[in-house]
C-alpha cells in the first residue's frame, strides 16, 4: 500500500506532535483515515490509562513477537531501549517474561495467553494474576492492549510499509 503524504484530516500532523516523527506504518494507515483516527484515538486512551509506560510497550513488544510482526518488534525495540529496558529485558519481554518484576511478569503471561487463546484464558491463570496485584482494570488494559497492538500487526502484514526503525526479527 502506498505511504500518505498529503494530509487533509490532520491526523499524520497529529502523529507527528505524538511521536516527533512519522512511522511508515501510520503514513499507510492512513490511506483509511478512519482507521487511523481510531488507532490513534485508543492508543491515546491506553496512554491514560493505570498501566505504566513500561508496561505498555512491553505489551506491544511482546503482542507483536506473539503476532511474528518484524515491523513492531522492530519499533517496539527501539522504543523499548529508550525507556531503559536492556537487551536481557527487551528479550525476556518478547518471551512473556519480566523476571525483576512480579506483577509486571503476570501481566505479560496474562497477555501471551489472551494472544494465543483469544481471551480463553483459564481460572488459574487469572488467579495467578490477581495473586501478584494484577486489578480488574488491568486486565481491561491488557485485552485492549492486545487489540490496539493486533490491529498494527496485522495491518503491517497486510500493506507491508518500509520498514524505518533497525530491523529486528519477529
Amino acid at each position: 500500500m502506498p505511504q500518505l503524504t498529503d494530509d487533509p484530516s490532520g491526523l499524520l500532523d497529529q502523529t507527528r506532535r505524538q511521536l516527533g516523527r512519522v512511522p511508515n506504518l501510520y503514513a499507510t494507515l492512513a490511506n483509511s483515515p478512519a482507521a487511523l483516527a481510531g488507532y490513534l484515538a485508543l492508543r491515546d486512551h491506553l496512554g491514560r490509562g493505570v498501566l505504566s509506560a513500561r508496561l505498555r510497550e512491553q505489551l506491544a513488544l511482546l503482542v507483536a513477537q506473539e503476532n511474528h510482526c518484524t515491523y513492531c518488534v522492530s519499533a517496539h525495540t527501539l522504543r523499548g531501549r529508550k525507556l531503559g529496558l536492556s537487551d536481557e529485558e527487551l528479550l525476556r519481554t518478547r518471551e512473556g517474561a519480566d523476571d525483576g518484576d512480579a506483577h509486571a511478569d503476570a501481566v505479560l503471561r496474562i497477555a501471551r495467553e489472551v494472544v494465543r487463546t483469544g481471551g480463553r484464558v483459564e481460572d488459574a491463570v487469572l488467579d495467578g494474576a490477581r495473586e501478584h496485584g494484577v486489578s480488574d482494570a488491568e486486565l481491561g488494559e491488557i485485552v485492549a492492549h492486545v487489540a490496539l497492538n493486533t490491529l498494527s500487526n496485522h495491518f503491517n502484514h497486510l500493506a507491508r510499509p518500509e520498514l524505518d526503525f533497525p530491523e529486528v526479527s519477529a
